[in-house]
């Protein structure tokens, strides 16, 4: 360190997935005993302080709502420890949603680093280590705070509310559609080039309730709407098509729905642009929204489902509640 500044503190709280894992004899990818990143101390010795959590030990699928909540909590109480940062590593097929899950709850006060990697710990250009030192960096980094979570993958800064995964196996796998990643890492140092607007943060205390994500299609009907139980239905997110677009024959599974109070938000199934509402012909997003169904601007649709689940284990009123999700 130089001077006389205080060492940066920052709690790591590995989850599981490919950036724990090592393929074995037969070519499989396996969950190892002990993760390998656990005792990595050495590589920020005299510059910053890690401490070390192995909280779960998980395939990526293996994530849930409840766990994602777990893992608030323990960044709360790393806030009234005293930490600096939180780094947590992740199976990448699900980190973007827990990424956002914590971007909603968790307060920007404290710079939380999300990362992973696409090849296990004992592959030929495995790049485990290398995103987990650059998480480390960019969450003891003064210019991150205050931009919420952040994804931090092949040398690339992302808000975690737009970040999502593109490629099945490819290190470069995470990018922004539509506005890009807010900054960069060189030599271990952050290079931010975009500011981050202020978000609403929810501490809910629970993640209760039915929220189901349906995919549209050409010459796509109603049978699906039709075979959800209304009465425990809590939220129901749609991937439109287009800008934000139905078939028509969707509408009258879809109307029995909304007559029930149940929030209904609407994004685009196109991994670039915004859901609008453009088009008045039958099925239009015209007419959606003016049967009630929410637009839910530049979220996909796990996204989405995140943020509507975050919201209906709020207290927010109807109202409210819509324009949190309109927001």
């Amino acid at each position: 360190m130089k001077g006389n500044e205080t060492m940066k503190k920052i709690l790591v709280l590995h989850t599981g997935g490919t950036i724990s894992m090592s393929k074995d004899l037969e070519g499989g990818v396996i969950l190892n005993e002990e993760n390998p990143l656990m005792n990595q101390n050495e590589l920020f010795q005299g510059e910053i302080e890690i401490i070390v959590e192995d909280i779960f030990n998980l395939p990526s699928p293996h994530m849930t709502l409840e766990r994602m909540l777990q893992l608030k909590e323990r960044i709360l109480q790393g806030i009234t420890e005293g930490v600096d940062g939180v780094v947590i590593t992740h199976g990448t097929d699900t980190l973007e949603e827990t990424a956002y899950f914590l971007d909603l709850t968790v307060p920007k006060e404290i710079t939380v680093v999300v990362t992973g990697a696409m090849r296990s710990s004992n592959e030929i250009g495995s790049d485990g280590l290398y995103n987990f030192m650059s998480a480390v960096w960019t969450a003891a980094s003064e210019d991150s705070k205050n931009k919420g979570v952040l994804v931090v993958m092949n040398d690339e800064i992302h808000m975690a509310k737009y970040v999502t995964k593109t490629h099945t196996t490819n290190v470069a796998t995470f990018r922004t559609p539509t506005f890009g990643p807010i900054g960069m890492l060189t030599k271990g140092k952050t290079f931010f080039t975009k500011e981050v607007m202020p978000e609403e943060v929810c501490d809910i205390q629970a993640v209760q309730g039915n929220v189901f994500l349906i995919k549209a299609y050409a010459g796509m009907d109603d049978q699906i709407f039709n075979l959800i139980n209304i009465e425990e239905l809590d939220g129901l997110v749609i991937e439109a098509l287009g800008a934000g677009n139905l078939p028509p024959a969707v509408l009258p599974g879809l109307q029995k729905i909304l007559e029930k109070g149940v929030p209904v938000v609407l994004v685009s199934r196109c991994s670039n642009g915004i859901a609008e509402d453009i088009y008045a012909y039958e099925g239009g997003g015209v007419g959606l929204r003016e049967h009630g169904v929410i637009f839910m601007k530049g979220l996909n649709g796990q996204k989405a489902r995140i943020r509507l689940i975050v919201g209906v284990n709020t207290d927010k009123s109807p109202e409210d509640l819509r324009y949190y999700l309109e927001s």
